[in-house]
């Protein structure tokens, strides 16, 4: 186990995959027993404690694992492919496939995607709260005005979820842009964008709160045990 003590929901949801939702369902069903006893909700468990889910012994003990993947366009963020669009768990070795993304990253967009299996590290990186930056290049299919680019970065762009607004840095390249965002909205620059009349050409994120996707190839991916 990943400490002397931990939640038993967590620890479920680490050793087998499943979310803590989940875990508590067994609980809460009568389906878990630790050293001999069924398991009430709330229940920790620690290091030597014995536990068992319908009667099966949890022999192997799975580690807390994040890598950093960069993912091409064309590949969807999801475990099953959408479409003729493959998953990017087709680049990814099997014994990575229990990881989940951490955030998502859209089909047409490229970029670092980190995945985990650690539901703390997952929902310190995602949740509003904790405002991690996210920096991304863009291109657009023509050059941003000097008052759009104002409008976005100084006072925000309503959509129908809300006001959007994000720092925008002047590249070298024709119509390139770098964003630099502490949010993270389903399509939020494609969005923003689209309600001035712009479409982006490509979207390609290189940084994602204390990771930067570095010299990782596309396709491949790091631990960030090398970090």
């Amino acid at each position: 186990m990943q400490s002397s003590e931990d939640r038993l929901n967590k620890y479920l949801a680490l050793q087998l995959g499943i979310s803590r939702r989940e875990a508590d369902d067994l609980i809460a069903d009568g389906h878990v027993k630790v050293d001999g006893e069924v398991a009430q909700l709330g229940s920790r468990v620690s290091s030597d404690s014995k536990v068992m889910v319908r009667d099966k012994a949890i022999t192997s003990h799975r580690k807390l694992e994040t890598i950093l993947f960069h993912k091409p366009v064309g590949y969807v963020s999801s475990r099953k492919a959408q479409g003729d669009n493959p998953t990017i768990y087709t680049l990814i070795p099997k014994e990575y496939h229990h990881l989940k993304p951490v955030g998502r990253l859209d089909k047409d967009s490229s970029g670092l995607l980190l995945l985990s299996n650690d539901g703390n590290f997952s929902h310190q990186m995602t949740h509003p709260s904790f405002r991690k930056t996210k920096i991304y290049e863009v291109k657009l299919d023509k050059p941003l005005q000097p008052l759009h680019q104002q409008m976005i970065s100084d006072h925000g762009i309503i959509l129908e979820d809300g006001k959007s607004q994000f720092l925008i840095s002047r590249m070298d390249g024709d119509s390139m842009y770098e964003v630099t965002m502490t949010e993270g909205r389903n399509r939020q620059i494609r969005r923003t964008f689209a309600a001035l009349g712009y479409q982006i050409v490509t979207l390609h994120r290189t940084r994602f709160g204390q990771y930067n996707i570095d010299n990782i190839e596309s396709g491949h991916y790091k631990s960030t045990e090398a970090f």
